[in-house]
């Protein structure tokens, strides 16, 4: 018996071995399997900060999977949006939850970009040979902050329909080609029902298909060159006998079985605000967007989503239509030029002066700031504090290449060191 069931399992392996090979000589799975995961060899000094990049891929395919379904019952009509979602909340199974999790999928995606974005400052992982990894980062970035936009238009409810009019009519201050970009925008001449129908066809079909791409790229640069460490040195200098560097491991099994716990701490938390608390104090799901979109009722604080409101609080720091705009977009690009701002001869926060960590703690409460500010009402005294702030926010990025280089860094080890 025990010999007859192993002739059996041995014919079962033969013949699985067989389809892999039939299968890699027409595809390069086991290629691709070696250089991505198996045979791609990773600092050994990963730490706490370096969940974020594999976090980011969690909820993008959880966005994706619970937006399929939500698109399954969703109407992108005018008369009928809203009814559907309400539909989705209360009549098809499970739905509440689909709903839930995408809302708050929404700005735990915005969480943990932030966080990957905040571990390359420290780091340094903008720095050569990866500049490139840098900007295709951040035209994610982008192409995320269109997603979100788009999405958000969706539910039809009041704060969607006038953050979306406040939002596409800051088009119309471009000179010459502003009011009709803006009706471009829309397609009509105010937010309608073929508004709604094109903001769902580029946030289900066209921006998805961006993002991906953006994502494979993103991946595929890093694996080339290799990723930064929090030492911020080049583990490729020192290799054994077989071309491995030494303070390298594998990323499978090593960081895939390390990232798993980090996947479960994430899946604790976002469990937690799902069933608990969705809305999360109205930061996640707005209380005026439960209230049916109203074309003649202004709500009475107009507000975006939180991960909006620091641009949003720089936009209104301005007196100026047009300037506030252009600002708000520089704000945006001046990220993009970080790799050649930062002139520090080393990479990470680890080894640089003082000058630059108190900088980089500026710049993280001047945007915190400037996220709180975007959601208050645009009073005196919080438009003032919206100016000073955006200051200090610019001030990090145009007087880097000057105290980056008045810094006065530490040594940096030859190899990567562990800290407990």
């Amino acid at each position: 018996m025990a010999n007859g069931q192993t002739d059996t399992l041995g014919r079962i392996g033969e013949r699985v071995s067989a389809l892999g090979d039939w299968v890699n000589a027409r595809f390069p799975a086991d290629k691709m399997w070696k250089e991505h995961a198996s045979e791609y060899y990773a600092p050994k000094n990963f730490n706490f900060w370096y969940y974020f990049g594999v976090l980011s891929l969690v909820v993008l395919v959880l966005q994706i999977v619970t937006g399929i379904v939500l698109a399954m019952n969703y109407k992108p009509s005018a008369a009928e949006a809203f009814a559907s979602v309400e539909y989705i909340m209360r009549d098809v199974p499970w739905g509440w939850l689909i709903r839930y999790m995408h809302a708050a999928g929404a700005s735990f995606f915005f969480i943990v970009v932030y966080l990957h974005m905040f571990r390359g400052l420290m780091y340094g992982s903008y720095r050569k040979p990866r500049e490139l990894i840098w900007i295709i980062g951040m035209l994610i970035y982008v192409a995320l902050m269109a997603e979100a936009f788009m999405g958000y238009l969706l539910p039809w409810g009041q704060m969607s329909y006038w953050g979306a009019q406040v939002i596409v009519s800051l088009f119309g201050a471009i000179p010459f080609i502003g009011e009709g970009l803006s009706e471009w925008i829309r397609g009509d001449y105010f937010i309608s029902d073929i508004t709604l129908n094109r903001f769902f066809s580029f946030h289900v079909i066209a921006v998805p298909l961006v993002l991906l791409g953006l994502v494979a790229m993103h991946i595929l640069a890093l694996h080339e060159v290799g990723s930064n460490n929090p030492d911020g040195v080049d583990i490729k200098k020192h290799k054994d006998a077989n071309g491995k560097p030494l303070d390298g491991i594998a990323f499978h099994p090593y960081y895939t079985v390390k990232d798993l716990v980090g996947i479960a701490g994430f899946a604790i938390i976002f469990s937690a605000v799902v069933f608990f608390a969705p809305e999360f104090f109205g930061l996640f799901l707005e209380h005026a967007n439960f209230e049916p979109a109203d074309p003649l009722k202004t709500p009475e604080h107009i507000a975006p989503v939180w991960y909006f409101t620091p641009f949003y609080a720089i936009l209104r720091a301005v007196p100026d239509k047009l300037a506030g705009v252009v600002i708000m977009g520089l704000a945006i690009v001046v990220m993009f030029l970080l790799p050649w701002l930062d002139r520090s001869p080393v990479r990470s926060i680890r080894y640089k002066g003082w000058i630059f960590k108190t900088a980089l703690a500026i710049f993280v409460i001047s945007f915190i700031a400037l996220g709180y500010l975007g959601l208050q009402p645009a009073t005196t005294l919080f438009v003032w504090l919206a100016r000073l702030f955006s200051l200090l926010y610019f001030a990090f990025f145009l007087l880097m290449p000057f105290y980056s280089k008045w810094d006065t860094p530490k040594p940096v080890p030859d190899r990567v060191t562990h800290h407990g």
